[in-house]
């Protein structure tokens, strides 16, 4: 048997909306803890791992540990029904392979759709060394990065011992966003070695919009040439973890 009672339409929605940046189908993993999800994109570019423990909901109830893989387009497009203090019921007909979805606000409206068929894939967590850590404001590196995307497709992040700098190029202009150690946008940084990585703008900033809804703190770690990782930190010891590889210069 499955049951959840979330109390807080909007943390669903916005936590669903930032899976669909990458995936358009997903396997959430349940069981008595909570509900867990690790997916990597189509292209195997970018990964997503998230966490949400069953502390984060008014009711839980998990009697054994189940998959439910689900279009996460059409299931966002249910929750968007909902309004931010609404509460939202999920359940799971295992008979008819379907899941149940409540929402109780001004009135009572009761969804179902199907479930699709799990993936077997075992995502492992990639294991990297970093040799920087940014604790950053999450509005404030979703204006760096939205600068960034004015003038090119691709961004280099770099820090060293004093900030955090992105630095984009393209055929007509330039830009160069430093934060800096004791600014606002910036909370803490940590660097073993200088370290810089070229990403992806079009994954970059979409992770980015839509991640920054759950959190107002983002932690960015990586290393010259390796995967950044970034962690979006989530209440209740839940987690909102991405992981995007690095562009290759000259590609």
């Amino acid at each position: 048997m499955f049951k959840v009672t979330i109390s807080d339409a909007k943390s669903l929605r916005d936590i669903i909306t930032a899976v669909a940046t990458l995936v358009d189908e997903a396997t959430f993993e349940v069981d008595e803890n909570g509900i867990k999800l690790r997916e990597m994109d189509p292209s195997r570019v970018a990964m997503i791992d998230f966490y949400w423990p069953k502390s984060a909901f008014e009711e839980y109830i998990c009697t054994e540990p189940t998959k439910l893989c689900l279009n996460i387009t059409e299931f966002l497009k249910l929750i968007k029904r909902a309004g931010k203090s609404d509460a939202v019921e999920l359940s799971l007909d295992e008979e008819a392979g379907r899941l149940n979805i409540t929402i109780r606000g001004s009135y009572t409206r009761t969804f179902n759709m199907p479930l699709l068929e799990a993936m077997e894939e075992e995502v492992p967590t990639p294991r990297i060394i970093f040799n920087a850590k940014a604790q950053v404001t999450t509005s404030g590196i979703r204006q760096a990065i939205d600068d960034a995307s004015l003038v090119s497709d691709h961004v280099r992040i770099e820090a060293n011992e004093e900030s955090l700098i992105l630095r984009a190029t393209g055929e007509l202009m330039g830009a160069v966003i430093e934060l800096k150690k004791g600014s606002d946008a910036l909370i803490s940084l940590e660097v073993k070695e200088d370290s810089k990585a070229t990403f992806s703008l079009s994954y970059l900033a979409e992770i980015i919009r839509a991640a920054s809804a759950t959190s107002e703190i983002a932690t960015l770690e990586f290393s010259t040439d390796m995967p950044i990782r970034i962690d979006f930190k989530q209440p209740n010891e839940g987690s909102l973890i991405y992981y995007l590889a690095p562009r290759i210069e000259g590609d």
